[in-house]
């Protein structure tokens, strides 16, 4: 099956659509313009699971909408809490395809982080996600439903989901379109209202669509996966490179940077002995010092069976860390969550393939 498409026996989901496109549907289907709102509060403010649930819809529309669409249908498959409050779901789609889910516990909230890729084809080396390949993008209702099922979850304490982070299995940028149909949903005042400021997008460098994203005009928050302070070592770690080079990279950063005014987030994952070196980090330094605001997120390497990367001493995380400060560039250690339950993106997805699953 082609990586882009869905099996064509599946209709729509309700979550594909945003309001406008209610709106639009609706008056080609002869219902009041009324009716796409009340459908939207339906499914993002009392979050129903069923055409059924839509009390105030008349029983031919609600025919309507079941004849025409589907729900997402996330069959919960395995569902871990970790010591430290962090769940973590993985899901089998309609196409028997597993995806992962993973709600994060903070002081200042629960953090969702979403998935919207069906495994991954940028190959870096050291991460779970790419093991296999990449099977399909999901829908944007696919990737709406993971938030859907994660604030249902959250509706039994009376809590909600604070903020979003686009950094599970996949490339976003690679899924380009069903990702702004998602945060079109994600931010509209009538759908689950999260604030632009409280969502981080997460790319490992697709250039073309980085220049994309700095002329949509959000004030969503753009995390890139760097890894390395150059050319040469970064081709080894993450394929891609070799497609959109670091300097052509650092061009589209800086022109998201001067159109947006925002600072961007530069992932960095440290793994022992390869980009970690004093060497590595002061060479990171002088790339990065002329980025105003930049910002590094030091991230120890999580362990995957199928790669050959070791964690980086905890001293030498440290001194990676007072090197790059030294230089005047900010730079913090990603807070473990979840290492007890595989909550780093791919890991569980990946023992459930060993299984002999999708």
């Amino acid at each position: 099956m082609p990586a882009s498409k869905m099996p064509k026996n599946l209709k729509p989901y309700v979550y594909d659509f945003t309001l406008e496109d209610w709106q639009v549907w609706a008056k080609e289907h002869g219902e009041s313009g009324f009716r796409a709102g009340q459908v939207f509060d339906w499914l993002y403010v009392k979050r129903v699971s069923s055409f059924d649930e839509m009390t105030n819809l008349p029983k031919s529309l609600r025919d309507k909408l079941r004849e025409q669409f589907d729900f997402v249908t996330l069959n919960e498959v395995a569902h871990y809490r970790s010591k430290d409050g962090t769940v973590k779901f993985l899901f089998e789609l309609t196409d028997k395809n597993a995806i992962e889910t993973v709600i994060m516990k903070h002081s200042y909230g629960n953090s969702i982080c979403v998935t919207t890729q069906v495994g991954c084809r940028v190959g870096c080396t050291f991460c779970a996600s790419t093991l296999g390949g990449l099977k399909r993008n999901l829908t944007s209702g696919e990737i709406i439903a993971q938030v859907v099922k994660a604030q249902q979850l959250l509706d039994a304490t009376e809590e909600r989901v604070s903020s979003i982070v686009i950094m599970g299995i996949g490339e976003p940028f690679e899924n380009y379109d069903a990702m702004m149909k998602f945060l079109n949903v994600m931010i509209h005042p009538k759908g689950l209202n999260i604030g632009q400021r409280h969502i981080t997008v997460s790319t490992s460098g697709i250039v073309p669509n980085i220049y994309r994203f700095a002329d949509e005009d959000t004030q969503i928050n753009l995390a890139i996966s760097i890894h390395a302070p150059n050319d040469e070592l970064r081709s080894k770690l993450m394929p891609v490179n070799r497609r959109f080079p670091f300097q052509d990279l650092l061009e589209a950063c800086r022109y998201y940077v001067a159109k947006t005014g925002r600072r961007i987030t530069f992932e960095y994952a440290l793994m022992g002995q390869v980009n970690d070196r004093p060497e590595h980090a002061e060479e990171l330094a002088q790339v990065l010092k002329t980025f105003p605001m930049a910002h590094v997120n030091l991230i120890p390497v999580n362990y995957v069976s199928e790669r050959d990367y070791v964690r980086t001493p905890r001293n030498d995380i440290f001194t990676f860390q007072r090197i790059l400060e030294k230089n005047k560039v900010n730079a913090t250690i990603r807070r473990e969550q979840g290492s007890d339950i595989a909550a780093a993106c791919g890991q569980l997805r990946a023992k459930h393939m060993e299984s002999g699953a999708r």
